[in-house]
């Protein structure tokens, strides 16, 4: 049964003032919209935002929002925003969802088992694509994407390509895109001094290749000499 967020009106100024009265008072301030309706400027429980957040369908989540005044209707999270001290919710959007139209959302990849690289030649799994973008009809929208590794070998990749397909999802990252690859174990990077060392080092030894250049004209000492006189 899918989970109701009871989302209040909010009334008068909508202005930072006004958002920081509503989250000293426990709520999160929000809006409302989709749908060709009107937005609505609400005030949601951030505990119950914070649990469909990070429930296993996340912001993915279809829920019931009822606003007092309002036709109730399905919804998503579709945007929120964190205070970055805290790293507590400051304000969310939710949008209005029709069941029979079709969505873009982005999905996580999640990949399974150890690849063969891994095991058998030392190397390294890179997840470049954690997420992929989607279409499809609200219902079809999956919790995540799985896709077994174990068959990659060392330099081999994964590409949208090679995800699981079906007719009722539709891919929007282009089918030649990299979603992970296999590959060898980098060298680790010089620590700074070692870097330090390296630039004076290759400093000098270019300093001693350079050929001394003779320079053109006359030494200092005989600059200062007098020309002799001619003779009369």
């Amino acid at each position: 049964m899918p989970e109701v967020v009871v989302a209040k009106p909010r009334v008068g100024k909508f202005n930072k003032n006004a958002a920081r009265r509503v989250r000293v008072a426990g709520k999160i301030p929000a809006v409302l919209y989709g749908s060709g309706l009107d937005p609505v400027a609400v005030e949601v429980d951030p505990n119950q935002i914070s649990r469909i957040l990070f429930s296993e369908t996340g912001h993915n989540t279809i829920f019931d929002v009822e606003v007092a005044g309002h036709p109730a209707a399905k919804a998503m999270i579709v945007d929120w925003q964190r205070e970055p001290l805290k790293d507590e919710l400051i304000h969310i959007d939710l949008k209005r969802i029709a069941l029979d139209k079709t969505l873009k959302v982005k999905v996580r990849v999640k990949l399974t088992g150890i690849p063969l690289g891994v095991k058998n030649s030392g190397g390294i799994l890179d997840q470049v694509l954690r997420e992929v973008e989607i279409e499809c009809l609200p219902a079809d929208i999956p919790a995540t994407i799985a896709v077994d590794v174990s068959e990659l070998a060392l330099y081999q990749s994964l590409r949208v390509a090679d995800l699981p397909h079906s007719g009722t999802i539709k891919y929007l990252n282009a089918e030649d895109a990299t979603v992970a690859h296999v590959v060898s174990i980098r060298e680790e990077a010089p620590t700074a001094a070692e870097a330090e060392a390296a630039a004076v080092a290759a400093a000098t030894a270019a300093t001693a290749a350079e050929p001394e250049v003779a320079k053109k004209g006359k030494p200092e000492a005989d600059a200062g000499a007098k020309k002799p006189e001619a003779k009369k």
